[in-house]
């Protein structure tokens, strides 16, 4: 579980290609403090850790997170924004984010707006993906790349958001423009509600 709160960021130093698996390495200041089986968020998709080296850590990802996420776009050299797992002890600074990644959504457009950023993003959406949760409302939350965000805006298959300074400097979403691809969590409590809803109609 994760709050969408991002620690920082990591940058790719090697892909592995493993059949359907590719597996990533990658540093970041809290490599060492690391240990092998536990949850990292990467871009919002929770990955395992399954072995260690000198400031980096090393994660797999198999077909099914490589067919819904930006993760098999990944480059050596770009950078990932990273979450470890909440502590139950801690405050929920974001939303409650699983950390398994819905689908990916691209921007089409990005306005400056002396000070902040609006970036507007387009996804699938079609009466079946709503009918599971895969909406967003205005005012609501929504995970973009992991980040922990409220929804603006809100069209059929487009929403809106606004990036204070700090995130844009310390998330790769100074490294967004049109046509970039990103990783989208839907609110939990939304799906949880339109199963709901599915079950008693």
């Amino acid at each position: 579980m994760f709050s969408g709160i991002i620690e920082g960021m990591a940058r790719v130093t090697a892909i592995e290609r493993d059949l359907d698996n590719v597996h990533l390495t990658l540093a970041c200041p809290f490599a060492g403090e690391l240990k092998v089986d536990q949850s990292v968020a990467h871009n919002g998709v929770c990955l395992t850790v399954v072995s260690l080296g000198e400031g980096t850590y090393t994660v797999t990802a198999m077909r099914e997170t490589l067919e819904r996420s930006n993760l098999g776009l990944l480059r050596v050299g770009d950078e990932v924004n990273v979450e470890r797992s909440m502590q139950m002890n801690g405050r929920l600074d974001g939303h409650i984010v699983q950390g398994h990644v819905d689908q990916t959504a691209t921007c089409i457009d990005v306005e400056d707006q002396e000070g902040s950023h609006q970036y507007t993003f387009q996804y699938e959406a079609n009466r079946e993906m709503v009918s599971h949760g895969y909406f967003t409302v205005d005012k609501g939350s929504v995970t973009v790349n992991g980040v922990s965000l409220t929804v603006c805006r809100p069209t059929e298959d487009t929403f809106q958001v606004c990036i204070i300074p700090y995130t844009y400097e310390h998330t790769n979403f100074h490294a967004i423009v049109p046509g970039t691809v990103v990783n989208i969590e839907f609110d939990i409590i939304g799906k949880y509600l339109a199963r709901m809803q599915n079950l008693l109609s």
